[in-house]
């Protein structure tokens, strides 16, 4: 390897940011997920419950909310990566997935829970944590393993 090549990686690794611990960035992940689990909620049961929406569209779009607020949060602030196209389609077929399953879980779960509970609150609550637990595990491992390494 010429001197040039060795010159040009030494140089590369010191302007490259270093990496964060899994530690730190699983902790800015969880807070980053905590406020777009309010913005996704508080969306959700705005829209079912003030605007009259059914649950699966009301899911879907505070989906869409809750998910563009983890991405600009985590993409800076989580991963502190640079915008890019590559990184940015990989993130929005990375959010079609979390998306069907998100929105899959809640409208399979929600009427069975009202059904078992008779209430729309419990429903609500019990639908969006499980599907959002889901959604989540599967949004950092791929984030962290395959976008933002």
């Amino acid at each position: 390897m010429s001197d040039a090549v060795v010159e040009d990686d030494a140089a590369s690794a010191q302007d490259a940011p270093t990496r964060l611990a899994l530690r730190t960035q699983l902790v800015r992940f969880v807070v980053t997920g905590g406020l777009s689990a309010v913005v996704d909620f508080g969306l959700l049961v705005v829209l079912m419950n003030l605007a009259g929406l059914d649950h699966t569209p009301a899911k879907a779009l505070s989906f869409v909310a809750g998910t563009t607020t983890a991405y600009l949060i985590n993409r800076r602030w989580t991963f502190q990566a640079e915008a890019s196209k590559r990184r940015f389609a990989a993130v929005m077929a990375l959010y079609a997935l979390t998306f069907a399953l998100q929105v899959g879980l809640f409208a399979v779960l929600y009427p069975w829970v009202l059904g078992m509970s008779g209430s729309q609150t419990v429903a609500q609550v019990v639908g969006f944590v499980i599907a959002q637990g889901v959604a989540t595990t599967v949004n950092f491992i791929v984030q962290r393993g395959l976008i933002f390494r």
